[in-house]
């Protein structure tokens, strides 16, 4: 089986400005990808190649097998895609744009109404059906375009910040829905809010001034094993007591921990991700004299994985 998406060497230039970089990567079938970065590094771009909006200035974009450039009617059968400026036909009902929609995909009658009724219950749009697209406010806007883009069942779906401008009842149901869709169908959705992507994504890659950093941030993060240690010690005398375990790389200590601290202190330690390094740590602590109240393994910190490879100088990051 293809890949849902493959992209080799793309590189996009608006006049004298590069806005891609030579940037590689493969998504399979029923991932849901996450595009993470700041503003103004590159994610729209590369959406807009992807979807067939743009040509790459070199490079070459597939998707399900087909050329995105020489291909680019198979390439929009398989695909559907929600800018972050939510485009609608103001002076449409919002039941006649999907309607409108439904036909532009090719479907007709019974099953046009079926899977307009289906999209709209899925976005809870029933008491905006009637009402003009241009009176609706930008929180509805972007649900009715990601109904649209659910129309036809589409093998591909692209959204280009999808939770911009929903309330936080919103931003839950539309996260809801994009992890019921993997498997289903594969999705690529592009953030700068660090937290909805990593509630969402099953992978995560990094672009930085139009770079790919990582096209596996959340795998990079659990390179680490990360604990969290709560104890009652100064931090000199908790770096001492760890001083002979092997494996530990660094120790941060998250507050209180100069000086003679008043009660436990959290302690953060980034280590070897082996079996046997936690019981050490545990081992080590308490035969140094000091009192632990916790000691718990922390998920990968996307957080983290995204502050070290920004920082880093752009080549030794890609």
């Amino acid at each position: 089986m293809s890949p849902a998406v493959r992209a080799q060497h793309v590189t996009k230039w608006y006049g004298p400005r590069r806005a891609v970089a030579d940037v590689s990567f493969v998504v399979e079938p029923g991932e849901v990808v996450g595009l993470l970065g700041p503003n103004g590094s590159g994610k729209s771009t590369i959406f807009r190649i992807i979807t067939g909006y743009l040509a790459p200035s070199s490079g070459s974009v597939e998707l399900a097998g087909h050329d995105v450039v020489t291909d680019s009617f198979s390439v929009r059968r398989a695909i559907s895609y929600v800018p972050e400026d939510a485009p609608l036909y103001d002076h449409m009902r919002v039941s006649e744009f999907l309607h409108f929609m439904a036909s532009i995909k090719g479907l007709r009658g019974g099953e046009a109404s079926r899977a307009v009724d289906a999209a709209a219950k899925r976005l809870d749009l029933g008491r905006v059906m009637a009402m003009p697209a241009g009176k609706l406010s930008r929180g509805f806007r972007q649900r009715v375009s990601i109904a649209q883009a659910l129309l036809g069942e589409p093998k591909i779906l692209v959204l280009d910040e999808p939770t911009s401008g929903l309330d936080p009842h919103q931003v839950i149901a539309v996260r809801d829905l994009i992890s019921s869709l993997a498997g289903q169908h594969t999705v690529l959705l592009a953030s700068h809010v660090l937290p909805e992507i990593e509630k969402i994504a099953t992978r995560v890659m990094i672009l930085l001034d139009g770079r790919l950093l990582t096209a596996d941030a959340l795998k990079e993060g659990a390179a680490d094993l990360l604990l969290r240690v709560r104890a009652e010690a100064s931090e000199p005398a908790f770096r001492a007591a760890l001083s002979p375990v092997a494996g530990v790389r660094s120790i941060i200590a998250e507050a209180g921990g100069d000086g003679q601290p008043v009660g436990p202190v959290s302690y953060l330690i980034k280590g070897e991700r082996r079996p046997a390094l936690a019981a050490d740590i545990a081992a080590a602590l308490v035969g140094g004299g000091i009192a632990v109240s916790e000691l718990t393994e922390m998920p990968p910190d996307l957080e983290r994985v995204f502050l070290e490879l920004t920082r880093r100088p752009l080549g030794a990051a890609a």
